[in-house]
């Protein structure tokens, strides 16, 4: 019976896109925010916790592949920056480039790789 219903979920399953880091992150923060609706008063949070969790659904059960993928590089990347204290990360002027450098060198002059724009920033 088991290995029916394990057929099944799998047949269903096929060509969706599953679960990732961001699917992840989605429901925690839906069961996060359900726990602290039911502790304190605030019960708009329950009805809040609701918006990850079907997001986090929609997500696992999505076709759009290529989509869920680019959300969850950007996720990551996003995640990436908050856990990096080693560098800090500067947009170009010109052509708006995310550019990476080390922290606590001071006023230094940037070179863009993509357009070569220099610009100074403190670091």
């Amino acid at each position: 019976m088991f290995q029916k219903l394990g057929q099944k979920f799998r047949y269903f399953m096929y060509g969706r896109y599953g679960s990732d880091k961001l699917g992840q992150f989605l429901l925690i923060v839906g069961v996060v925010l359900c726990l602290l609706s039911s502790f304190s008063k605030l019960y708009f949070l329950g009805l809040l916790a609701y918006v990850p969790l079907i997001y986090a659904i929609f997500r696992m059960y999505s076709r759009n592949i290529a989509k869920r993928q680019r959300e969850n590089q950007k996720f990551l990347q996003v995640i990436h920056r908050f856990r990096d204290r080693e560098h800090s990360y500067f947009a170009c002027p010109r052509c708006r480039q995310k550019v990476r450098v080390p922290k606590g060198k001071g006023q230094i002059i940037i070179r863009c790789p993509s357009c070569g724009e220099r610009f100074s920033k403190k670091t």
